[in-house]
């Protein structure tokens, strides 16, 4: 696969994931304008807590709003990846259900039990058994249409959950930093696309780069969540092991399993995430982990985000992320949209009833 003949790559996809990543920043205005419109009942905004239940792509929206919001929110926002609810939630815990499907049970479990509590609930979907239940609950809905993976459609699963919240009054406006967010992500095409060359393009030399190995992302303070963001990307687009780790965590354990099994070093590759934005202190922790790297001889990439603000440069380290997965899908010759390995997991789930 030659990445610069991006005339060739409709062969490997064949479902035309381009599009959606050439439609990022038209993702994040649209889902803005569309937030403006949410009402709920006063008591919405009054919870002394918030949880967001949801899966996988519907999921990463709320990492990425819980890093980049952590030093503003004035609850504790806890994303629940599970079936049920914490038992502490209540009438005083918002839960916020994201099912891009509407359909994913174990969301619906927690609704269910959210429901049965009496806690206040909404939800982020694009319809399905979930809209229908809280719809029949009296319960809002923010509702969306956008046909796609839910991973290709992250500038709604971020920029509706901001939205909500700031409607709720737990955020201050965010108008400008949307903004500012949607041209960091046309800045992202114009700099990592399909046109630009590998020799100019970042995103299609790392994915070149990570030919044979395995990709371990690091990522810490706003761009911890998007460590996971690529880890999934190159999961689910490329069919590539990946992982993520945390900064500053990392420094307390990780650092200390570089050196078995040797033979690892020429197997992996660790892209650090970084911004001028993050603080200092953690900026060093990740020159001095490239240091401990270096001496295993385990070679690392740096990916600098960019933009007017921790939103845009959030986003611009999420679009860096997808570019790279979707070249690297290209190159393993693999649909970056089909998700065999994940209808077969849930075909056997309905199985068993």
């Amino acid at each position: 696969m030659d990445l610069d003949r991006p005339e060739t790559y409709a062969a490997v996809d064949a479902a035309g994931m381009l599009a959606h990543l050439e439609a990022l920043p038209r993702q994040l205005e649209d889902a803005w304008a569309l937030a403006q419109q949410f009402a709920a009942p006063d008591r919405y905004g009054a919870a002394e807590s918030i949880v967001v239940a949801g899966m996988g792509g519907s999921a990463i929206g709320a990492d990425l709003v819980a890093g980049l919001t952590a030093d503003s929110l004035r609850v504790p926002l806890v994303i629940w990846r599970d079936y049920g609810l914490p038992a502490w939630v209540g009438p005083r815990t918002l839960v916020i259900a994201s099912s891009y499907s509407g359909g994913t049970e174990e969301t619906l479990s927690a609704v269910e039990q959210a429901l049965a509590v009496g806690a206040p609930v909404a939800a982020i979907t694009t319809g399905g058994a979930l809209a229908g239940r809280l719809a029949a609950a009296d319960h809002p809905v923010l509702r969306f249409e956008y046909p796609a993976q839910p991973r290709a459609a992250l500038g709604y699963a971020l920029v509706l959950l901001l939205g909500l919240l700031t409607r709720l009054g737990y955020l201050p406006d965010q108008t400008a930093a949307v903004r500012a967010a949607g041209a960091a992500a046309r800045a992202a095409a114009a700099r990592l696309g399909p046109d630009v060359p590998v020799a100019a393009n970042g995103a299609k030399q790392l994915a070149a780069a990570l030919e044979g190995r395995l990709a371990v992302v690091y990522g810490g303070g706003f761009l911890a969540a998007v460590a996971r963001r690529w880890k999934g990307q190159l999961n689910e687009n490329a069919k590539h092991w990946a992982f993520f780790e945390q900064l500053p965590e990392l420094d307390h354990n990780a650092v200390m399993g570089y050196q078995f099994p040797a033979a690892a070093a020429r197997e992996l590759l660790v892209i650090f995430l970084d911004s001028p934005l993050l603080p200092a202190r953690l900026r060093l922790r990740a020159t001095v982990t490239a240091e401990l790297l270096a001496r295993q001889e385990v070679e690392y990439r740096t990916v600098d985000a960019w933009g007017d603000g921790p939103l845009a440069q959030l986003v611009a380290a999420v679009a860096y992320g997808d570019w790279t997965s979707y070249y690297r899908a290209l190159l393993n010759r693999v649909d970056p949209t089909d998700i065999a390995a994940i209808d077969y997991l849930k075909a056997r789930l309905a199985e068993a009833g």
